[in-house]
């Protein structure tokens, strides 16, 4: 027993050690552009590269301080904007496909599933077309409405077996404590599917901060352009500036990272949420 119980040790040890190297090998690309945005441009460019900056500047991160209020607010409004459509129109659809007999449900979760399988760029076209002859171009309107139908197709995918989880018992339960339907939706649906509505809010909102095509095609004023679009300025005729490119993609990141972090426990319940039954 004793031999059989260090094998099984011994395999752990492995695996862990074998999943420490799979998580430095990914997390090694971010490593370096957080290291290099305190590195100078000279240091950047050195026959031998460097795995922590000899000479320590925030050169580059006193640079943005002047360009990142205006691309900052933008990223903000629209993220938060498409988020905000989003949930209200996937939760929504979602409870509506899970606990109601639609006619043609099955078609409509096949054109949704569909939709994932195809680029956004397919619908750039179309799209620029329509807002401009609703005159949506260079408002926040139109990125937020393009991020938006990308998100809601996956929202509704995710969130319908977590609805499909609930007990109707307790659906019925509060409409004869004397709830309405949609009272029953926001006091009892809501809550117990919490952390995959979470987890549904952080999908739309990471999507939409870090759309790059949409914002690029749909604003063409550099004062509506979010921060994805804005890293271009660090590319001119004289050259790239690599720390300061370096440096942005740190800020651009970051509000991802602290999403995912503080959230890590409702998005891993959320995304488990009905893998059951539905």
């Amino acid at each position: 027993m004793k031999k059989v119980h260090m094998s099984l040790r011994t395999q752990n040890i492995l695996r862990n050690i074998f999943a420490v190297l799979v998580a430095c090998l990914f997390l090694f690309p971010l490593y370096w552009i957080v290291v290099n945005s305190f590195k100078l441009d000279s240091e950047i460019f050195a026959s031998t590269p460097t795995l922590w900056p000899h000479s320590f500047t925030l050169a580059a991160y006193k640079d943005q301080l002047s360009n990142l209020a205006v691309t900052l607010k933008n990223s903000i409004i629209i993220a938060v904007g498409s988020m905000i459509l989003a949930l209200v129109l996937s939760v929504s659809a979602a409870y509506g496909l899970a606990k109601y007999d639609v006619k043609g449900k099955k078609l409509f979760l096949l054109v949704f599933l569909v939709t994932q399988m195809l680029p956004a760029s397919l619908v750039l076209t179309p799209l620029f077309l329509t807002f401009s002859k609703m005159k949506l171009l260079n408002t926040y309107l139109a990125p937020i409405l393009s991020t938006a139908t990308i998100s809601i197709p996956f929202n509704v995918l995710m969130l319908r077996p977590g609805f499909l989880s609930i007990p109707s018992e307790l659906y019925e339960a509060a409409k004869i404590d004397g709830c309405s339907a949609l009272q029953a939706f926001f006091r009892v649906v809501i809550p117990v599917s919490k952390p995959t509505v979470i987890t549904a809010a952080c999908f739309s909102f990471v999507y939409a901060w870090n759309d790059l095509a949409y914002s690029m095609t749909f604003n063409t004023k550099d004062a509506m352009r979010p921060m994805t679009a804005a890293i271009y300025t660090f590319m001119n005729q004289y050259g790239t500036k690599w720390n300061s490119i370096m440096a942005y993609g740190v800020l651009l990141i970051l509000p991802c990272v602290i999403i995912f972090v503080t959230m890590q426990k409702h998005i891993v319940e959320g995304m488990t949420s009905g893998s059951v039954k539905g």
